[in-house]
């Protein structure tokens, strides 16, 4: 579940500002407390003091270091024993002297060794779905609309589009709900307005409320991604990582884009990397299965229709119907 280094370093300052938060309210809360009973700060300074005074009363009077290391262990345990019973009288514990952590396993930091901690995946998680959200609006399975699809039979496709698109919306549910399904792509093809980008949405949103990585972009805008890396690269960061890295990738509207040969070697290199790693996209088009050979190279085409599992929209323009 890799998210891109947008997404991450977005989570990291929510992180690092939640810690700053869990600080301030917990020296206000230790300040509290030591306010209602001053003997406690008391206590927390003798402590402090009781090692170095002893080791200094040693080295100066070239005292027994055994001797005094007893008594500085008789007198901190005096003073704990102190301070624990005046923390057991207020119904507290020794931990809410002291700025607890808001993660125990990461210590705030977001990261078990190398590895990111599911504190920091929780608000990556959180971070996508803002992202998407800001995308897709309120598109989900729940509100898609059949009854916007003709129910008349339709020689095309051999059906009604409204069963049609039953069937294509019952199996866009499970591959939703079964994801990653064994790495399989998905290919939704259909004239304009036939609701392959809301369909593509509704299993981005599902997929990603379960806690897997989504990246979405238009081809349009992924090869102005390719192009800026190529051309403007950036040190710090990556704008076309995401496109590889994602569980799912969804790539709208392809056959928009000037085809030129940076776009096809762009396009060939990202879905076979994708395909040898065994990870799903769903590719939307306008193009029909015809179109799209005339259009893009063999080695594009065995790809999108040897391996994708195809779905063809037919039916009206509901967008009309919408106004």
């Amino acid at each position: 579940m890799a998210y891109s280094q947008a997404i991450v370093q977005r989570a990291m300052q929510r992180l690092q500002s939640e810690n700053e938060q869990n600080e301030q309210s917990s020296r206000a809360r230790i300040a509290a407390i030591y306010e209602k009973q001053p003997r406690l700060g008391e206590i927390e300074r003798e402590l402090r003091r009781t090692a170095a005074h002893v080791l200094a009363a040693t080295f100066r009077r070239q005292g027994d270091p055994v001797a005094a290391m007893q008594q500085l262990k008789k007198d901190n345990l005096t003073l704990q024993q102190e301070r624990d019973w005046i923390l057991q009288a207020e119904g507290l514990e020794p931990d809410d002297l002291t700025v607890q952590p808001l993660c125990p396993k990461c210590g705030g930091t977001g990261y078990v060794g190398a590895q990111m901690c599911e504190c920091l995946r929780e608000l990556c998680r959180q971070e996508q779905k803002k992202e998407l959200a800001a995308l897709f609006g309120t598109d989900s399975f729940e509100k898609f609309r059949l009854e916007l699809y003709s129910d008349q039979y339709d020689a095309k496709c051999h059906s009604s589009p409204r069963e049609l698109m039953r069937a294509t919306y019952r199996r866009a549910q499970s591959y939703a709900q079964c994801f990653p399904a064994e790495g399989q792509s998905l290919l939704f093809s259909g004239a304009t307005g036939l609701g392959k980008t809301y369909l593509s949405a509704c299993i981005a949103r599902v997929v990603a409320d379960r806690g897997f990585s989504v990246c979405y972009a238009p081809v349009g805008q992924l090869f102005s991604a390719f192009e800026d890396d190529k051309f403007r690269p950036r040190p710090d960061i990556s704008r076309t990582e995401a496109f590889f890295i994602s569980d799912l990738l969804v790539l709208d509207d392809l056959g928009t884009e000037m085809t030129t040969q940076f776009t096809i070697s762009v396009l060939y290199q990202l879905l076979n990397t994708r395909l040898m790693e065994k990870k799903p996209v769903i590719l939307s088009t306008n193009l029909a299965p015809s179109e799209l050979a005339a259009r893009y190279t063999p080695q594009i085409t065995s790809r999108l229709l040897g391996t994708y599992c195809l779905f063809q929209f037919y039916g009206d323009d509901i967008r009309f119907k919408l106004k």
